[in-house]
């Protein structure tokens, strides 16, 4: 039995088309926040089935397109020159750095590894106690509670020999930057029903209401996302700004308790820098006084750029602006050229939810 086959009905979508089309008459930029109902979108060709006059615009929830180079080079000066043994996924081995890749870095002889849980890194650390292990502990609030408790479980254990190098980021506070921008188009949001799931959509209320923008909370599939899309519409269209879900097989207004109480118990709220977009205040997550023994970034050596040049790695990348939805990723006179998935300029052209991947993989015409 496969239980996806009704979220990818292609009549149920064409229902759902043609019931947008009869009720949308006001143009409309609605933006997707997660990287991943990016791919979905290209990958059905869901954009062909909207009328002219909405536009749908791709935002920054690629957990990897938006970790900042400062903190994979720590990364990789770690395991260079410090004979750490980096843990990491495996989306962020070809993300380019300053100082190169995760990639890079194993084939000069750093003791590069791919896990599939945070827990393993733990465990490998628990089974080596001569390596110095760390975990490279990345993204939105999805990643979190497992990354805690690692944390957690390291703790537990007292390992001498185990650090996590965290860049976590949460998605409301960037949501605000985008509608704080004077070049904001974006007059509704498609939250990320993974991140609901964990943290629920409570705290998306006070910013449609403050930014009178509508938020739905959408899924991954076709028809889940163009369920959201619709419910969006029907909202702009009668001059509404409220939170809905269209994710109620999943997602719960008060998310998983069990969850953000790890996560409260490990992390605390910080300022984070964003790839490509620069510092937002408390926009991220780091590692409680109380977890400080396991954080690398206060335990282990602390690496410094030379370049002041650290959000974007290529003066020719313009991954920030297709972040931050101001432009598409074919709009990039690189994309497709010097830009490539073999030679990548930026994360967003390798990360396996990143737009212009997207692009390239599903949509791409190459410039004349």
């Amino acid at each position: 039995m496969n239980l996806l086959a009704p979220y990818r009905d292609a009549q149920k979508v064409q229902s759902l088309a043609a019931e947008l089309a009869r009720i949308s008459k006001k143009p409309a930029a609605i933006m997707e926040i997660c990287g991943g109902q990016t791919h979905a979108i290209l990958k059905y060709g869901l954009e062909q089935l909207l009328p002219k006059h909405i536009e749908l615009l791709h935002g920054p929830g690629c957990p990897v397109c938006v970790t900042p180079a400062s903190i994979l080079d720590h990364a990789i000066w770690l395991c260079l020159r410090h004979n750490i043994t980096l843990c990491s996924f495996g989306d962020m081995l070809r993300v380019p750095g300053q100082l190169g890749s995760l990639a890079w870095a194993k084939s000069q002889g750093g003791d590069v590894r791919i896990v599939y849980s945070p827990l393993d890194a733990v465990e490998f650390a628990r089974q080596n106690p001569e390596k110095k292990v760390v975990f490279l502990a990345i993204g939105f609030e999805t990643t979190a509670p497992a990354n805690a408790l690692a944390a957690r479980r390291a703790k537990e254990l007292q390992l001498q020999n185990f650090w996590l190098l965290v860049s976590h980021v949460l998605v409301p506070p960037a949501i605000c930057a985008l509608l704080e921008s004077p070049e904001c188009r974006i007059q509704g949001f498609l939250a990320a029903g993974h991140v609901c799931t964990v943290m629920g959509f409570q705290e998306y209320q006070p910013i449609a209401k403050k930014y009178k923008v509508p938020i739905v909370v959408t899924g991954f599939e076709p028809v889940d996302i163009f369920r959201g899309i619709l419910q969006c519409i029907r909202q702009i269209e009668a001059g509404l700004a409220e939170v809905e879900n269209a994710y109620e097989r999943v997602v719960r207004p008060e998310g998983n308790p069990t969850a953000k109480a790890l996560i409260e118990e490990v992390f605390e709220v910080c300022d984070r820098e964003w790839r490509g977009i620069g510092i937002l205040p408390k926009s991220g997550f780091r590692l409680r006084d109380c977890y400080a023994e396991w954080d690398a970034s206060r335990k282990l050596p602390t690496f410094h750029q030379n370049s002041t040049n650290n959000n974007n790695l290529s003066t020719h990348c313009r991954s920030g602006e297709v972040l931050q939805g101001k432009i598409k990723p074919p709009d990039c006179p690189f994309f497709g050229k010097e830009c490539t998935p073999e030679n990548p300029l930026g994360a967003t052209m390798v990360s396996s939810e990143g737009a212009c991947a997207a692009y390239y993989t599903y949509h791409y015409k190459a410039k004349p």
